[in-house]
């Protein structure tokens, strides 16, 4: 081997030491460590029952507004009819209150009265006469008898008349009586609303579309009120959590962009940063100092877009890098 291509091999190893250094002491690029989370809905009843129907399960992919599960509503149902028929009869009474043709009625009751009246003083008057003719020996005691029989009929049917008037005027309801009416018409039909959703809730649909994490009851169970039946999980409820030294915490902020990895993830998901805690997770128990200072761990949050959330499995460890701002 001659001597200048010893000096060339010595070079090109030299030119290659400090390659390999400079590469061996590179910074490792910015990355934190978290993992996928997700915040459930649980849905569950509006009131106490016997679970009947569960229409979903585990893994189900359901809409906004789907059949999740149904309660006994036997009861509620009768209460909901029952709630009509009050509906019913207070309208009935209205109407009758606010019948016109009611002052006719009115008139020809009077008009009977007038006319049993008339015919009773009439009879009176016979009587009287009779009964004066009766001393001068000009009648007799057989028409005495029929005379007072009649005047006693005209009586009697003046009375009935009277009562006849005084039923149709009761029926006749006053201004008073009508707004009364009306309020307890106002009032059935609130009961009645109100029996109309106490029966419609005894079918629970879907809040909000999503994937069904959980089933957490059976047909047979009494569910109390607010008890979870189903857990439901929105592709926007899921997040990612992670923990970045003190700092690198003035570089993040609410509405940055973050890149996720993780395994079998694909390489263009990402999230916005929508949550930076104001407390540190860890605070070491010393005076703070530019060594300690690293030693606090702040929790961030990261929500990707609802078509690659689903993705993300809660639980699953996840790498974080920043990106930056988004490009506006």
């Amino acid at each position: 081997m001659g001597r200048r291509t010893l000096i060339i091999l010595v070079a090109l190893l030299a030119i290659g030491a400090v390659a390999w250094w400079q590469f061996a002491n590179q910074p490792d690029p910015v990355r934190w460590q978290g993992y996928a989370e997700a915040d459930y809905v649980k849905v569950g009843p509006t009131q106490q029952g016997l679970l009947v129907e569960l229409d979903v399960g585990r893994g189900d992919e359901v809409v906004e507004g789907q059949p999740l599960f149904a309660q006994d509503e036997v009861g509620d149902r009768a209460l909901r009819d029952q709630a009509r028929n009050q509906v019913a009869q207070a309208e009935a009474q209205l109407a009758n209150l606010e019948a016109p043709g009611k002052d006719t009625e009115i008139k020809q009751a009077e008009a009977n009265l007038a006319d049993a009246r008339a015919t009773r003083d009439r009879d009176l008057a016979d009587l009287q006469r009779a009964e004066t003719l009766m001393k001068s020996g000009n009648t007799t005691a057989q028409n005495i008898d029929q005379l007072r029989a009649q005047a006693n009929s005209a009586i009697a049917k003046v009375a009935m008349a009277e009562a006849n008037l005084a039923q149709v005027r009761s029926a006749m309801g006053r201004p008073t009586e009508i707004e009364m009416q009306k309020a307890a018409v106002s009032a059935a039909r609130a009961a009645l609303a109100q029996a109309e959703w106490r029966l419609a809730q005894r079918r629970v649909t879907a809040p909000i579309g999503g994937r069904i994490a959980d089933t957490l009851a059976r047909p047979g169970e009494t569910i109390a009120a607010g008890a979870p039946v189903v857990s439901l999980l929105p592709p926007q409820n899921i997040l990612v959590r992670f923990f970045v030294p003190e700092p690198a915490l003035a570089s993040l902020h609410r509405g940055d962009r973050v890149a996720l990895g993780c395994d079998g993830c694909p390489a263009d998901l990402d999230a916005t940063v929508s949550f930076v805690s104001p407390q540190s997770e860890y605070t070491p128990p010393v005076i703070y100092s530019e060594s300690t200072r690293a030693k606090l761990i702040f929790l961030i949050e990261a929500r990707p877009k609802p078509e690659q959330a689903i993705l993300l499995k809660p639980g699953q460890p996840v790498d974080v890098r920043p990106l930056g701002k988004p490009q506006s």
